[in-house]
């Protein structure tokens, strides 16, 4: 099964992978530029995959069970609420996104210092169920 890494190693990986286990994230975004640079197809409905954490470890399986390209600011709601951070706005959602796509981080994984999202950059949106957790969310 493919490995599914959420955010980048660290506080947001473990608040995300935490958040899948206890069930309260069920949908994610990512961009689709950054599936193209690391060569990646976008998810498929019905594809599952193995949750690591920011130690490496397999968390979780879960399975896709919707995809949508769409641009930000096309985000609706539902969406926003669902990934689980606590989101209560579209406004809330993608600022906190366009901080972290904006990021030094994202910005050298893409290899462009100069990265910028708009209202067309075209985002993967992604719906997903917990199938197995392989451990807790605290440990």
């Amino acid at each position: 099964m493919p490995r599914i890494e959420f955010a980048f190693p660290g506080p947001l990986r473990d608040r995300l992978v935490a958040a899948i286990l206890d069930g309260s994230k069920t949908s994610t975004t990512g961009l689709v530029v950054d599936y193209e640079h690391d060569g990646d197809p976008l998810p498929e409905v019905g594809t599952r995959g193995v949750v690591v954490d920011s130690g490496d470890r397999p968390v979780a399986v879960v399975e896709v069970t919707d995809v949508r390209v769409v641009p930000p600011a096309r985000v609706d709601l539902a969406h926003a609420v669902d990934e689980g951070e606590g989101y209560t706005s579209v406004a809330e959602w993608r600022a906190g996104h366009e901080r972290f796509w904006h990021s030094e981080e994202t910005r050298s994984a893409l290899g462009d210092p100069e990265f910028t999202v708009n209202d067309d950059t075209p985002a993967v949106l992604e719906r997903f169920r917990l199938v197995t957790a392989l451990r807790t969310a605290d440990g």
